[in-house]
């Protein structure tokens, strides 16, 4: 069988979406709104927006004639403020998986308009009627290849958990997301059984590797930075900010077995000042020419099967739908109904001397 088609039919079966609930937003007319002279679009910052403003902006601000406004961080609280109080600055924004669940939940946002969106060539699981599946990204390992060289490094978490053969400093991120799941696998729970997280176990496991983890990062910057300055020789992170550094030279690979895969999201807030020509640029974010740029710049492809198509085969190997069958899906429904206490006991944990 075609690799490629077995990928993207993996892609189908295994990817999840965010909760399809909440309340019908408003239906536009057949008329046009007027244009605006901006809209405002929240997101991540960083490289993130650089990629963004590239492959989406200007493209939009070329076709329609209206600004694009950048904001950042995706903030799930100011975004319930903002709709509470009627004040909605943003008129699209990013949002965390989880964070996406509640604010369909809470009536937060506003309901995507398939009839402007076209979301037709995405999984179906992905299609749901208020969340826009706007990119796949994982937490993966990446190593200096001048310490483990010709294929030494870790390759599974159960490597990574064992520094007497895989010997040197560690970084992993300052939050139970992705740690509690590595800590299960790593003691021999099989990637489809992780949920619902045993939380004794799993911060058991954990007693054994802080010692090793010289730096707890909190930003998605550090870990590739710790790499390049060789603070560290092994460290968690998002694949996209080690491709970064991987295409500027810097002598660091990943190793995609057993990463924890991600969707990236975006929703218009319910009551945004410019909701019509916001669905018009969840409409530009669906083009797969466009996804294709977004995933060449960052490492993170879009969920139009078609974006593949129209990436170069040198980037390829660095985007994570080409490893899905060797990864597991984070579950935000599980974190919708369990993260505060998964926050809380992370956060005793810490406090722990290793």
């Amino acid at each position: 069988m075609n690799t490629n088609r077995m990928r993207r039919r993996d892609l189908v079966s295994l990817l999840g979406g965010a909760a399809a609930m909440g309340v019908a937003g408003p239906a536009f007319g057949q008329a046009e709104p007027a244009k605006p002279a901006q809209i405002v679009v929240n997101h991540s910052g960083g490289s993130m927006g650089s990629a963004m403003r590239k492959a989406f902006f200007n493209g939009y601000e070329k076709k329609y004639g209206i600004k694009v406004v950048e904001t950042s961080p995706a903030d799930f609280g100011k975004l319930r403020a903002m709709v509470d109080s009627g004040n909605v600055e943003w008129d699209v924004t990013e949002i965390g998986g989880q964070d996406a669940i509640r604010a369909v939940k809470l009536g937060l946002v506003e309901k995507i308009d398939d009839k402007i969106v076209d979301r037709s060539k995405y999984p179906e699981k992905v299609r749901t009627p208020y969340v826009f599946a706007s990119s796949v990204y994982t937490t993966i390992i990446g190593y200096r290849t001048d310490v483990f060289k010709g294929g030494t490094q870790p390759k599974s978490w159960a490597d990574w958990w064992d520094a007497k053969k895989f010997p040197g400093a560690r970084s992993m991120r300052n939050h139970p997301t992705d740690n509690l799941e590595f800590a299960l696998i790593a003691d021999g729970v099989p990637m489809d059984k992780v949920y619902p997280i045993d939380f004794d176990r799993a911060f058991k496991k954990l007693d054994q590797i802080k010692p090793h983890v010289t730096v707890w990062w909190s930003t998605g910057q550090q870990p590739a930075q710790l790499l390049l300055d060789k603070e560290v020789v092994l460290a968690t992170g998002w694949n996209g900010r080690f491709y970064d550094i991987i295409k500027k030279g810097a002598p660091v690979e990943i190793e995609w077995n057993e990463g924890a895969l991600k969707q990236g999201s975006f929703v218009i807030p319910k009551g945004a000042k410019n909701a019509y020509w916001a669905q018009k640029m969840l409409a530009e974010m669906s083009v797969p020419q466009q996804q294709a740029v977004y995933a060449s710049e960052l490492g993170y492809p879009g969920l139009n099967l078609e974006s593949l198509n129209y990436v170069d085969a040198k980037v390829k190997p660095y985007l994570p739908t080409q490893y899905v069958d060797k990864q597991f899906w984070i579950s935000d429904e599980w974190y919708a109904e369990n993260g505060n206490k998964a926050v809380e006991l992370w956060n005793a944990w810490m406090l722990k001397k290793a």
